[in-house]
């Protein structure tokens, strides 16, 4: 089963705020993305949206 994810497939970082533009997330929870649990995922999935206001 392949890992839930809220890649948008816009990969490009804002770097006055450290986050991807097309997901919100950051490098280091991109980078940890395939090793977090489903329920850390879920966590971070749940702040994006705050993230990219």
């Amino acid at each position: 089963m392949k890992p839930s994810s809220p890649c948008i497939k816009v990969c490009a970082m804002d770097a006055a705020r450290g986050l991807c533009v097309g997901c919100g997330r950051t490098l280091d929870e991109i980078g940890r993305w395939a090793r977090m649990s489903e329920a850390e995922r879920q966590r971070v999935m749940a702040e994006l949206q705050a993230r990219l206001s």
